[in-house]
C-alpha cells in the first residue's frame, strides 16, 4: 500500500530540534528496527502519538510534531492476508517479550520481519498501536526510508519556525 496524509510524532523534548532524525531509534532499537538501523516512529493521529510516547508512569513532557507524508511502499499489518503471506500473526506483532529478547542479545521476530521487509524494498510498516489505552483504530506508521522527495516524501509542518528558530522570517 501507499500512504498519503498527515503523520504525528510525540518527541522527547531533547530531540525537538531534530524531528526528522531516526537516531534515537537507531541508538536503542525498537519494535521494528534493530540497533544501528534508523527508523521514524509516527502515528496517524496526535492522540496515538501521545499514548505511544507515554506508555509508562505519569505523563511526561513531549514535543508534538506533525508531518505531511507521501510514502510509496508500506507493508500493511492491519490486513490479515498480508500477515499470512509473511508467516506472521497479530500476536507476534504485539510481542510483549521483545525487549527481553533484545536484552539477551537476540533478535525479536518483529525486528526480523522489519529487516526482511526492508530487504524487499518496503519504506515502512503500518501497524496497530499497542500502547496502553489504545483504541481499535489507533495506527502507527514506522518508516525506514524517508526524505524530502518522492517516493518517500516526509515534510515537517513548522510554518512559523518554532522547531528551528533560525528559519523564522
Amino acid at each position: 500500500m501507499d500512504y498519503e496524509g498527515f503523520l504525528y510524532r510525540a518527541l522527547n523534548p531533547l530531540w525537538a530540534l531534530a524531528p526528522l532524525s531516526g537516531e534515537g531509534a537507531a541508538r536503542f532499537g525498537g519494535r521494528f528496527n534493530p540497533r544501528g538501523v534508523s527508523a521514524l516512529y509516527t502515528s496517524l493521529k496526535p492522540e496515538t502519538a501521545m499514548r505511544e510516547a507515554n506508555q509508562v508512569g505519569a505523563f511526561q513532557p513531549i514535543t508534538l510534531v506533525a508531518y505531511r507524508a507521501k510514502i510509496i511502499g508500506i507493508f500493511d499489518t492491519t490486513a490479515a492476508p498480508a500477515l499470512d503471506r509473511v508467516g506472521f500473526s497479530f500476536g507476534m506483532l504485539a510481542d510483549a517479550c521483545r525487549r527481553d529478547t533484545m536484552l539477551a542479545g537476540g533478535i525479536p521476530a518483529t525486528q526480523q520481519l522489519a529487516m526482511d521487509l526492508m530487504t524487499q524494498g518496503y519504506a515502512g510498516i503500518l501497524m496497530p498501536s499497542f500502547a496502553p489505552h489504545a483504541q481499535a483504530d489507533d495506527r502507527n506508521l514506522v518508516l525506514w526510508v524517508w526524505g524530502h522527495e518522492p517516493p518517500s516524501l516526509l515534510e515537517r509542518i513548522d510554518d512559523q519556525g518554532r522547531l528551528s528558530p533560525s528559519e523564522r522570517t
